[in-house]
């Protein structure tokens, strides 16, 4: 059964205002440029994002930002997003921001239908305010819930018809769990490739966990700082 969609519009067919959706990339690394692109020209408003972080510089999901469609944002990092301070500061976004690790294991809860889990990350300080708290072998642990979203958009280096996926390097980041987690997994890929053409051993993420995928590919890549080393003095 091929889930090859023939456009972004629609891979994206049935987004509603107020849906939840997770977005894979650490920065601007591993976005699904063209997913995002026309998500902020499709219309849906009130969106739930649910990310790492929200884009910078005016890139990948700062465009929604900028286009006033997310109501709310979970996340683990603001950084230098100009956007988003000014908007966090002004409450016109509720911004949650979640420590990186447990950000991943709600996500993989989520996806593995278990409802929530004890961590001692956060206990003491503002990220267990409101959430129960209990002690096991002398140590506390903070009730944190599990995590999923409407949709996933995700970014592959190569995908199968099926939707057997294959990430390059670091751009895999988040993108596994966010598809386990999601009722629908949209995936953007560099390259379409035949059924059989990843080997077994290579599939990062099973196509079981992918409903759609697009090929898109030509992509814009934004390098976020370029830092170069110091030659070394002769």
């Amino acid at each position: 059964m091929s889930k090859v969609k023939t456009s972004v519009a629609e891979a994206l067919q049935g987004l509603q205002d107020g849906a939840s959706i997770m977005c894979g990339g650490f920065g601007l690394c591993g976005n699904a440029e063209a997913l995002i692109a026309a998500v902020a020209d499709q219309g849906a408003k009130n969106l739930t994002l649910i990310s790492n972080n929200a884009g910078n510089l005016g890139k990948g999901l700062a465009v929604w930002l900028e286009k006033e469609i997310v109501g709310k944002i979970i996340c683990t990092y603001v950084g230098t997003n100009e956007i988003l301070h000014a908007k966090m500061a002004s409450g016109e976004i509720d911004v949650t921001i979640v420590p990186q690790g447990t950000f991943v294991e709600r996500m993989r809860a989520g996806g593995a239908g278990i409802p929530g889990f004890y961590t001692p990350t956060g206990v003491g300080t503002v990220v267990a305010e409101g959430k129960e708290v209990r002690e096991f072998d002398g140590r506390e642990y903070v009730l944190e819930r599990a995590l999923t979203a409407d949709y996933a958009l995700i970014r592959a280096h190569q995908a199968d018809p099926f939707g057997n996926l294959r990430f390059y390097r670091t751009a895999r980041n988040f993108s596994p769990i966010m598809a386990t987690a999601a009722a629908t997994t949209i995936v953007e890929c560099d390259e379409l490739v035949a059924l059989g053409a990843i080997d077994p051993d290579d599939v990062h993420l099973p196509g079981a966990f992918v409903q759609r995928v697009v090929h898109v590919p030509e992509h814009e890549d934004v390098i976020e700082y370029r830092m170069n080393r110091p030659r070394p003095q002769a």
